[in-house]
């Protein structure tokens, strides 16, 4: 690739550098009034060996990009784990936090260096915008739907896409983002249905979240978990001790009646688990948490209520479950309060469903949903001869 312009590109290793990397998209989208800058200290976690597990099996680089000015005009990391690696055709890595002028040639050169260090690490393939973590923060090309991000998904210039198939990379999956808001209506017949015919048999229960048995609903979320959602490229198995923590985690924000889970004779079969959308109080907080934007936010979360909006952050049914109606169960048993007056949220968002997932997505739009945002996970092959292959269709 023939470049007109001469980028200097410096690895991110030192405090200064660092800093560079958390404030060059505050700059960038300074005029943007959707975009919210994340926490800092969520996105260094993701490079912190000592709090990112991923770096037990793999490791991690970043590098920020600057003009002959000594402007920066770019940032990107790249990463891989040896175990999600191995779960691909052929070894694939990951590329994410990328932020960019609109410059084919910055961002070509962002993703050279990424590509290269890939390969060096043995890798023949790169996935990319991704985290290195967990699929629901900071993963995909944000494509359509330019609203207000929630909390920890990626918001975008809409050139990115551009820049990405400039460069090579195809679409590898999309997720959608689907809205409803907590009106009573909207549910299809058929839904209803199924979940009444649920409710008359009393081999079927369902529980919000209770915190006096959290290390019950620690280990029923870790068994739908792993037979629901461990099935998908890239996502791994959990114990119960990282249940215990994820929940630990996020008990500070959790809002327990938003929290439902679904057994069968006792035995877990399914969760949907909603959280309150925080970046509606942290937009104001520049990406920083100290202790007095700590008291804000407790303040503005327990007293003043100022979340509105939930987000469906995972929802998952064991296969042998799946098509027996307990999906519309569960959401009808929400709407047992949700659509009653006073209650406090009015809008549901829910993330994170890949177009891989038909059967989700038929549900999702049975009870209301509509698109409302889309992005791509888009894949760079090395080997720029072989096949390209989409992500295989699974249902959960």
């Amino acid at each position: 690739m023939n470049r007109t312009t001469t980028y200097i590109l410096s690895e991110v290793n030192n405090p200064v550098l660092i800093k560079e990397f958390l404030d060059f998209p505050a700059r960038l989208y300074k005029t943007e009034k959707n975009w919210i800058r994340p926490l800092d200290e969520d996105v260094e976690a993701i490079f912190n060996s000592k709090k990112n597990k991923l770096f037990r099996q793999g490791t991690a680089i970043r590098w920020i990009l600057k003009d002959q000015k000594d402007k920066t005009v770019g940032r990107v990391a790249a990463f891989f784990n040896s175990k999600t690696a191995k779960a691909n055709d052929q070894p694939t890595g990951g590329l994410g936090f990328f932020d960019c002028i609109d410059d084919k040639d910055a961002a070509a050169t962002l993703f050279d260096a990424a590509k290269k260090w890939s390969q060096e690490q043995g890798m023949e393939a790169m996935d990319g915008p991704i985290n290195y973590g967990d699929r629901d923060s900071f993963w995909g090309c944000l494509v359509d739907g330019f609203h207000e991000p929630i909390y920890n998904m990626p918001y975008n210039f809409p050139y990115y896409k551009d820049l990405f198939e400039g460069y090579g990379f195809q679409e590898y999956f999309k997720q959608f983002t689907y809205h409803r808001t907590f009106k009573a209506g909207g549910v299809e017949d058929v839904v209803q249905q199924k979940a009444d015919r649920i409710f008359k048999n009393p081999e079927y229960s369902f529980q919000t979240m209770n915190w006096k048995n959290s290390e019950k609903f620690a280990e029923d979320f870790m068994t739908i978990f792993n037979k629901g959602w461990a099935r998908f490229p890239g996502v791994k198995a959990i114990n119960k001790a990282h249940a215990i923590a994820l929940l630990k985690q996020i008990k500070p924000i959790m809002d327990t009646q938003l929290v439902i889970f679904a057994y069968h004779n006792d035995d877990p079969i399914a969760f949907f688990i909603m959280m309150p959308d925080i970046y509606q109080i942290m937009r104001k907080f520049n990406g920083k948490f100290n202790w007095f934007n700590k008291l804000r936010f407790m303040f503005d979360l327990k007293v003043r209520k100022s979340c509105t909006r939930v987000i469906g952050r995972i929802f998952g049914i064991v296969p042998e479950y799946q098509s027996k109606g307990i999906e519309a169960g569960i959401i009808m048993e929400f709407t047992k309060w949700a659509f009653k007056p006073g209650f406090q949220y009015t809008d549901l968002e829910m993330n994170w469903i890949g177009d891989f997932n038909p059967s989700m997505m038929k549900m999702v739009e049975q009870i209301g949903g509509k698109v409302y945002k889309t992005h791509i996970t888009f894949r760079y092959l090395f080997d720029r001869t072989l096949p390209f292959v989409r992500a295989k269709k699974v249902n959960v």
